[in-house]
């Protein structure tokens, strides 16, 4: 199974705080504009330029990676925050980059007083929990077992006066209900995204499934209706519905119904879809529920293969997440 990037990035810091060497953490605490670095970006560089993670790439990093090596080098430990702006006409702090937006950076050389805080946050990750992360020109500072209401806050009066916060962890959840390739397919592409997967079958024996190593969890169930207990409404909860055939699908749906989520999407063809609905229609769902649901799913592109079809699916998940406004998520009410 894959790590999530945040933890790879904490484990490095520990493991250079544990070995005595240098390491400078590189946080973007603010983000606007189309700044390739986005809020909550880290990174880990050492004297001798090891690094691990990304603040956005390009000539942006490449500048804080050599200012962070320098200062690991010839400077006595210090914690600044530096804002860049992607533009040449910027009359100060330009990044290189012409993409247009602004971000601002942290620079913090961790300490062997660190170690503890550094330790709870691996531990935390590495058990798929969440917490609350506080920087501030203080230092550096972890809650376990916390699971504030917001994924960032940033708060800054002045260079000197500013706190930053994240709900470390997880972020978005997603249930991938049905096991067979397009699933595995799906999940491997997944798990490069920091998503915490569950996948669910009423076939434990499956093949794929067995085969499937990139969830983090897999759930058997007796049939899919038992969806309704397992599956938890939430507003950062993504669910693909790919089981082998129409009646499984159409118990995960009914499973479902009257749960909140940020996006439901159902496999199959325009057939199979508008077979399923007309049934929906005819029992008083409205066309409002139903125009929710990303049926049948994907963007379309034609897809043919597992590898490809969970591409369009994929592509379509981070299209909703990356849209999301806060009027509200999806809701299948029947």
């Amino acid at each position: 199974m894959n790590k999530s990037k945040s933890l790879i990035v904490w484990q490095r810091i520990h493991k250079c705080i544990q070995q005595r060497e240098p390491v400078m953490l590189l946080y973007v605490l603010e983000s606007h504009g189309s700044s390739p670095g986005r809020q909550g970006f880290a990174m880990a560089v050492t004297a001798s330029g090891t690094m691990e993670g990304s603040i956005g790439g390009g000539i942006m990093e490449h500048k804080f990676v050599e200012l962070a090596k320098e200062k690991l080098q010839t400077q006595p430990s210090e914690l600044s925050i530096r804002t860049q702006y992607h533009d040449k006409k910027a009359a100060q702090n330009q990044s290189g980059m012409i993409c247009s937006g602004e971000q601002t950076i942290l620079l913090y050389q961790l300490q062997s007083d660190d170690e503890p805080v550094v330790q709870a946050i691996v531990t935390c990750l590495d058990q798929h929990g969440n917490g609350l992360l506080s920087l501030s020109p203080s230092g550096i500072a972890f809650t376990d077992r916390v699971t504030p209401g917001f994924d960032f806050k940033f708060v800054r009066q002045s260079a000197d006066e500013w706190v930053f916060q994240e709900r470390l962890g997880y972020k978005n959840e997603l249930f991938i209900i049905g096991g067979g390739h397009c699933a595995l397919a799906l999940s491997r592409l997944m798990s490069q995204m920091d998503f915490y997967i569950r996948l669910y079958d009423d076939r434990p024996d499956l093949h794929t499934v067995q085969l499937n190593d990139s969830v983090h969890e897999k759930i058997t169930v007796k049939t899919y209706y038992d969806l309704t207990n397992l599956i938890p409404p939430g507003n950062n909860h993504y669910v693909v519905i790919m089981t082998f055939g129409y009646r499984t699908d159409d118990l995960a749906i009914r499973a479902l119904l009257n749960r909140s989520f940020r996006y439901v999407g159902v496999l199959g063809s325009q057939t199979k879809i508008d077979t399923l609905f007309a049934t929906y229609r005819d029992e008083g769902v409205s066309d409002e529920v139903l125009s929710q649901i990303h049926a049948p799913i994907g963007i379309p592109m034609h897809s043919q293969t597992p590898e490809e079809i969970a591409v369009s699916i994929a592509a379509q998940i981070i299209q909703v997440k990356n849209s999301f406004s806060s009027t509200g998520f999806t809701e299948l009410t029947g």
